[in-house]
């Protein structure tokens, strides 16, 4: 058998091969800038809800500071109703009660009074104690807080998701290399087995990314 006959048979392999590996080359080009973008806006969502969580915690402690100084306030005002009934002074106790006695204090005061404290032992010590007593702002204060901690978990786990599409187009990147390096090679069995390990690698890669969450 001539040369020139061996030569006419290898052409359609190389031209199957030049085919492999382009057809290869655009999968994985497409795959890269997709699995970039993807990196791109996870990176956004976490940044966002870092942010975000900052925020909620900053606002968060200014509720929670806010709630203490008015549970302050209710203790005082209760010190003095306290002292004034322990003088029988009627008219500062009525004046503590109707205008210094805030709204979200009166309902507790009140179911205190009918738990009659100075005589029944089992009554609550302090009004402070019933569930009646209720601050909005300390409440503000762990809604903000539990959001904060919602926030920041999308954000880690927004930053996971980021970095396992940083990982995809290393990946694809790989793929490329072996896809460009097949046609390099003057040995048929090198290149298929180059565009071969590129290909598992390939859809390897897509595997993968059909596991994570696309934005």
């Amino acid at each position: 058998m001539s040369d020139e006959t061996k030569h006419e048979r290898r052409i359609p392999i190389l031209e199957r091969i030049e085919l492999w590996s382009a057809v290869l080359l655009a999968a994985a080009t497409v795959a890269t800038a997709y699995s970039a973008y993807e990196a791109t806006r996870w990176g956004g969502v976490q940044a966002t809800s870092f942010t975000e969580a900052g925020t909620a915690r900053t606002e968060s402690a200014k509720a929670e500071s806010d709630g203490f100084t008015l549970v302050a306030i209710d203790a005082n005002i209760f010190t003095e109703y306290a002292v004034a009934f322990s003088q029988d002074n009627e008219r500062l106790m009525e004046i503590l009660r109707k205008r210094f006695f805030r709204s979200e204090f009166k309902p507790a005061f009140r179911a205190w009074l009918r738990e009659h404290p100075l005589t029944n032992p089992t009554a609550a010590k302090l009004p402070f104690q019933l569930r009646q007593y209720k601050v909005a702002k300390l409440e503000e204060a762990d809604r903000l807080s539990d959001k904060a901690g919602r926030l920041f978990e999308q954000g880690r786990e927004a930053n996971q998701t980021s970095d396992e599409y940083v990982l995809g187009t290393i990946f694809f990147a790989a793929v490329l290399f072996f896809a460009g390096l097949a046609t390099k090679f003057s040995s048929q069995r090198i290149a298929i087995a180059a565009l071969s390990f590129g290909t598992l690698m390939f859809v390897g890669g897509l595997i993968r990314l059909g596991t994570l969450p696309f934005h």
